[in-house]
């Protein structure tokens, strides 16, 4: 970012649009001096005289100095009034407001006209305008949230389910901050522990004991190969699941689709290859966001449109979280069907005998032992609530509920503790060998890094500008 926290910043912090409000932040040093200079309160009453924290009425102005300017937005004039709109205005000073400095918030009307006037004012009053997670940067950088917590705002803001939500509000609470920070801070002591005992190698003084030292940093190891095992369902609850319907052509996968959906979303006929492209849809199951995805019918075919769907089909099949395997329930099994079977017998998938309405010639008994199976009728809507709820079971076990636990939901995260977790076995196994002090506390500050780097303690310009260039403007 181009300025520094001794800039004051400015921009529309609510979605593009018409609304019947919009919101314009300011933030920095001089907050209130721009503020001033374009709010006149209702009361008569300076701005820089209001209370913290209450909302006044006002009007929005030109300034006297710039209504000789040619002030524009676009190729629109401002009014020759010198009056913008009138605004909802309050004050947070610092540090009682989310960037942990001064604040004005400028409660307009919503129309990107009127707020973009708004914010030429004001950059014209001396602020700036903010880029892309600013406001959420200097949160961080100003103590008001760790990096985890920063992260959680964005993922709070992107929130497609329930589930997805309740987890970036506990990590937007320090949950998953505590639990790292725990860690690291035991780890910490230990390092002190070790180095000391380098350092004072010829002196009578008692350090840590080798039992102890193994005791500290296999707790640390458990606590952080406990959250990285989260990380896989915490990406489900926090982006969704993607869910790929596979099978032979009119087995029934755009049928499911579509009574999955409750709407005729694909075009279902009784000629077989009729999907040749993936169709992707969302439904929500109890807080679970899943993203359906239909394909287009595997079999042997010279058609040349059939083929780029299969292509794409296998492309999908491959990025799946689960494999939704339909068959014919009414005809046996065709080698097909089962070159298909022996394809996901390693991945997460649940096999479903369609057409259960109808006379059945394959005994899922029999010929489907070992596979987990479930008869439906995506035509009648038989065994379709089951599915659903075998869906979610697939995806995102019981222990592992949003409600239940801290869960990692960010590869970033995810890549420290597994970098954390293995200097930490490293460390373990030289504790246990009884090799020098000097080859232990290198593992184990490697390992209070990584941790650091979760929250914030540990990082570089370069990772705060990769996770602050995901915000948008005005965040």
């Amino acid at each position: 970012m181009h300025g520094g926290l001794e800039d004051t910043i400015c921009a529309i912090a609510t979605p593009a649009g018409e609304g019947g409000i919009g919101i314009v932040r300011l933030s920095g040093p001089q907050a209130l001096v721009v503020a001033s200079r374009v709010v006149r309160l209702r009361s008569g009453h300076p701005l820089s005289s209001v209370s913290s924290h209450r909302l006044h009425l006002a009007d929005l102005v030109i300034p006297a100095s710039d209504k000789r300017k040619d002030i524009r937005l676009g190729h629109d004039r401002a009014p020759a009034s010198g009056l913008l709109d009138e605004a909802l205005v309050v004050y947070m000073k610092a540090p009682r407001s989310f960037t942990a400095e001064d604040v004005v918030e400028i409660q307009s009307h919503g129309g990107a006209l009127v707020l973009g006037m708004v914010c030429t004012v004001c950059v014209e009053s001396g602020a700036r305008m903010a880029e892309p997670g600013e406001f959420t940067k200097r949160a961080f950088l100003n103590g008001r949230l760790d990096l985890s917590q920063a992260e959680a705002v964005l993922d709070t803001i992107r929130a497609t389910s329930s589930a997805g939500l309740n987890i970036a509000q506990r990590q937007l609470r320090g949950e998953l901050a505590r639990e790292v920070e725990q860690a690291r801070t035991s780890l910490l002591n230990v390092l002190a522990h070790v180095e000391a005992g380098i350092d004072f190698v010829d002196e009578d003084i008692s350090f840590l004991q080798r039992d102890e030292l193994v005791r500290i940093v296999r707790e640390a190891l458990g606590l952080v190969q406990k959250l990285e095992a989260t990380a896989q369902e915490g990406r489900i609850l926090r982006e969704g699941a993607r869910v790929v319907i596979l099978g032979r052509p009119n087995v029934g996968k755009s049928s499911l689709l579509n009574r999955l959906l409750r709407e005729e979303r694909a075009i279902v006929t009784a000629i077989p290859g009729t999907t040749r492209d993936v169709i992707e849809e969302s439904i929500d199951l109890n807080g679970v966001m899943i993203r359906l995805i239909d394909t287009a019918g595997l079999r042997d075919t010279d058609d040349i449109v059939e083929l780029e769907g299969i292509k794409r089909t296998r492309a999908a099949q491959d990025e799946a979280d689960l494999l939704l395997v339909v068959l014919d329930g009414t005809v046996p099994l065709t080698s097909d069907d089962r070159e298909l079977l022996r394809a996901v017998r390693h991945r997460k998938y649940v096999v479903l005998l369609n057409k259960a309405d109808l006379p059945h010639a394959v005994d899922a008994d029999a010929t489907l032992a070992g596979y987990p199976t479930y008869a439906i009728s995506a035509k009648t809507g038989l065994g379709v609530e089951t599915v659903k709820s075998a869906l979610r079971a697939q995806l995102v076990s019981g222990g592992f509920e949003a409600a239940e636990c801290v869960m990692v939901t960010n590869v970033r995260h995810r890549d420290a503790l597994r970098r954390a977790g293995e200097s930490l076995s490293q460390a373990l196994e030289s504790v246990q060998c009884g090799m020098p002090g000097e080859l232990v506390s290198i593992d184990v500050r490697a390992a209070a890094d990584a941790l650091g780097e979760i929250t914030g303690a540990i990082t570089t310009d370069e990772i705060l500008s990769r996770i602050f260039s995901e915000f948008c403007i005005g965040k």
